[in-house]
């Protein structure tokens, strides 16, 4: 089913249980599969693929090389209905690849406003949040969860199981396999916690006591002598339990895989 107003080019194969929706675009030469949801207002370019299982929103844009819901790259993946699932007002640009979900969580999530630049792979069952910025040929493995507003530099290479919280900013070319906890900045080799990301918070409205109140966590987590969960019990016991307070050690005391070293 294709909606009204669509420009659809005559060299594009469309599967006829495709629903594509008002005012779409889609280039030549572009492959979309059954069990494909394409919202309104979407610009697909020339020589995307778009296999089944893929729901995309509305006013999004993909570039020419794209491949979006292809199977997993798991080997316990045994052919499973799985999806992968696009927000709204996402940029995907050229060569970007998207693997939809397995058996373990049922579906690869991307949210809204999120802009991957080329040549990114985001595997399996991947969750990620909104308005993230993923420079060129970034590498995710399966089942990492990227959280609202951060920023991964170019060509990192990040572990499956990895969290990344909110307002993180990533050197480009880190590579890393444990979590990062929220408004961290990371780089150096091996990856390691370097300060707060401050101009990324002041940029986005962060107050000055906030910022503030994130370097005390911190100056627990990384600059005392304590291990990680004698510095939990010290902020819980020395510091206000501020909101942004409670964001930092609930992240930290619920990773599986480890905070990023010090």
């Amino acid at each position: 089913m294709i909606g009204d107003n669509c420009q659809i080019h005559k060299l594009t194969d469309i599967a006829e249980g495709a629903q594509i929706g008002n005012g779409v675009s889609i280039g030549a030469f572009t492959s979309i599969a059954d069990n494909v949801v394409i919202g309104d207002n979407c610009q697909i370019m020339n020589n995307v693929t778009i296999c089944s299982g893929a729901r995309i929103g509305s006013g999004c844009r993909i570039f020419p090389g794209a491949v979006i819901a292809a199977i997993p790259q798991d080997l316990k993946f045994r052919g499973e209905e799985t999806t992968c699932e696009i927000g709204n007002n996402n940029t995907i640009r050229e060569c970007v690849t998207l693997n939809r979900g397995t058996a373990s969580r049922g579906k690869t999530v991307i949210g809204n406003n999120n802009l991957l630049m080329a040549y990114t792979h985001i595997g399996h069952d991947c969750v990620f949040g909104n308005n993230i910025i993923v420079s060129n040929a970034c590498q995710f493995a399966g089942e990492v969860e990227v959280s609202d507003f951060a920023v991964i530099g170019g060509g990192s290479l990040v572990h499956q199981f990895t969290r990344v919280g909110r307002y993180v900013m990533v050197q480009g070319g880190t590579r890393f396999g444990k979590d990062i906890p929220p408004y961290a900045m990371v780089g150096r080799e091996p990856a390691a916690f370097e300060g707060l990301n401050i101009i990324g918070l002041k940029r986005r409205g962060f107050s000055a006591e906030q910022i503030a109140e994130a370097q005390e966590v911190y100056k627990y987590l990384y600059l005392s002598k304590l291990n990680t969960t004698q510095a939990l019990e010290a902020i819980g016991r020395e510091l206000p339990q501020t909101e942004l307070v409670k964001e930092i050690v609930d992240f930290v005391r619920s990773s599986s895989r480890g905070i990023i070293r010090g």
